[in-house]
């Protein structure tokens, strides 16, 4: 393996001390831990000890067992940022042992990168799934990238990390099934693997909500149903009055007039200020009957369907949008609560004043990041099959996945949903920097990025401010 030219002096202690201070450097930045909507309402479970499926109940009943080692956000802030660190610190020093000593310097860089860092100071189930899996990775990386089976014992805490990330957001079973799949020996080919991989989502995606209700006592409260209202409005705004599947032609002659269907997100549906009312019927449909409906209605209006899909996927990919798009940079202040969870200090609202800044930026696209990691996935199975290839292959399908998934399963356009695929994809292209790339694949990918920017900087001066606020979002 390449060695970098004069990188022998670094250590693999010595980046795991850097990584342990800049651990602690980052809880000093972000103490008490910043809360937004989301946050307030789980830490509300917390306290009554009443738990929903709206918000995962894995991360309140972790949050319920680590609530006597401090009050409010703090024990949730703590873990989230000693996961994120250890899962970068251990990849970092695996380079570092292996002689690439600068690229662990430039993967304990990535951490720093403000869209990241400045995300995993909010108190989140994304921040939470970032650390974990960045720590279970980081643990895999330790022994993978130099070329060692993992460890029986290094695969319980492996395990558990992973099952954690499972539970605590919906669509992680997009990104840790693809991980698992790609990373394990068996079975080898590709058709196998891809074989394997789709039982496997369907498994977990029928035993969460077993564990989420009958082990984690959960109460149900209709978070299943969103996507297909989000989907069934989509349609109904996009075909002609009265001919909507699913929808009444006075329930689709409202979705039109009230601008209930918008490719932002799906919250003006939910709302009974706005549309709310004009879905309740369909609300109450059982969740069976309610996607029946929604796949009839996307074989007669196919293109409806697509057309509604692909304005979505345009906004949460943040491409040819506004600038200014909300929902990219996270808060400078908590939300306003009687609980106890405090505001951020004047350090952590100027670290977040300039992620808001950086998050206008193609840093902060994930279409730019989607094309990356293509290249990069494209540029590592050009490579004689190795250790690095093999991680990195894992870290780029999971990234990949998660964001195909986005095509059929998302109804909001938060940059936080996008996380694990930013980074999976910067640290690939770290593990990727110990050779050159096929200079075939680096041409089209520099064309195809250029592209991607060139398109959205124009739509960025062309379309007019949208609101920004959340108010104003909702129309």
């Amino acid at each position: 393996m390449p060695i970098d030219t004069g990188a022998r002096r670094i250590s693999s202690r010595s980046i795991g001390i850097t990584a342990a201070a800049l651990c602690l450097a980052s809880l000093a930045l972000f103490w008490p831990g910043i809360a937004m909507y989301d946050t307030v309402a789980q830490y509300t479970q917390v306290l009554s000890r009443v738990y929903d499926d709206w918000h995962p109940p894995a991360m309140v009943r972790l949050w319920v067992l680590l609530a006597p080692l401090g009050g409010g956000a703090k024990p949730m802030l703590v873990l989230q940022l000693a996961t994120y660190w250890l899962g970068l610190g251990l990849i970092a020093a695996a380079l570092a042992r292996t002689g690439r000593g600068r690229s662990a310097v430039a993967i304990l860089a990535v951490g720093l990168l403000p869209p990241f860092l400045g995300w995993q100071g909010v108190v989140l189930k994304d921040a939470q799934l970032t650390g974990a899996l960045l720590a279970a990775l980081g643990i895999v990386g330790w022994y993978r990238l130099a070329g060692r089976p993992v460890s029986r014992a290094a695969l319980i805490p492996v395990t558990l990390l992973l099952a954690y990330a499972v539970l605590v957001r919906a669509n992680a079973v997009f990104i840790v099934v693809p991980l698992v799949v790609a990373l394990a020996p068996r079975p080898a080919g590709l058709v196998a693997k891809t074989v394997t991989g789709l039982i496997a989502v369907v498994a977990v995606l029928g035993i969460a909500p077993i564990i989420n209700h009958q082990v984690l006592g959960a109460q149900r409260s209709g978070v299943e149903s969103t996507q297909a209202l989000f989907d069934l409005a989509g349609i109904a705004a996009r075909v002609p009055d009265g001919d909507a599947i699913g929808l009444t032609p006075a329930e689709a002659a409202t979705v039109i007039a009230r601008r209930c269907a918008k490719p932002f997100f799906w919250d003006p549906l939910g709302d009974d200020a706005h549309c709310g009312t004009t879905m309740a019927r369909l609300r109450a449909l059982p969740t069976a009957t309610l996607y029946v409906t929604l796949a009839s209605a996307a074989l007669h209006h196919p293109i409806a369907y697509a057309t509604h899909r692909f304005a979505h996927l345009n906004a949460t990919d943040r491409w040819l949008v506004p600038f200014h798009w909300p929902s990219a940079a996270p808060p400078t202040a908590s939300e306003p609560n009687t609980l106890g969870l405090a505001d951020p200090n004047a350090a952590a609202r100027a670290w977040e004043g300039l992620t808001a800044a950086v998050v206008e930026t193609p840093l902060g696209w994930p279409i730019a990041w989607i094309v990356v990691a293509i290249t990069a996935l494209a540029t590592c199975l050009s490579r004689r099959r190795d250790a690095t290839r093999d991680f990195v292959t894992a870290l780029l399908v999971s990234a990949l996945a998660l964001e195909a998934s986005f095509a059929v399963l998302s109804i909001a356009s938060d940059l936080r949903y996008h996380l694990w695929s930013m980074i999976a994809t910067a640290v690939a292209v770290v593990l990727l920097a110990d050779r050159p790339p096929p200079l075939r694949t680096l041409s089209v990918g520099a064309a195809a990025l250029a592209i991607v920017i060139c398109g959205g900087l124009a739509a960025r001066v062309m379309l007019p401010l949208p609101p920004q606020s959340y108010v104003g979002m909702l129309g």
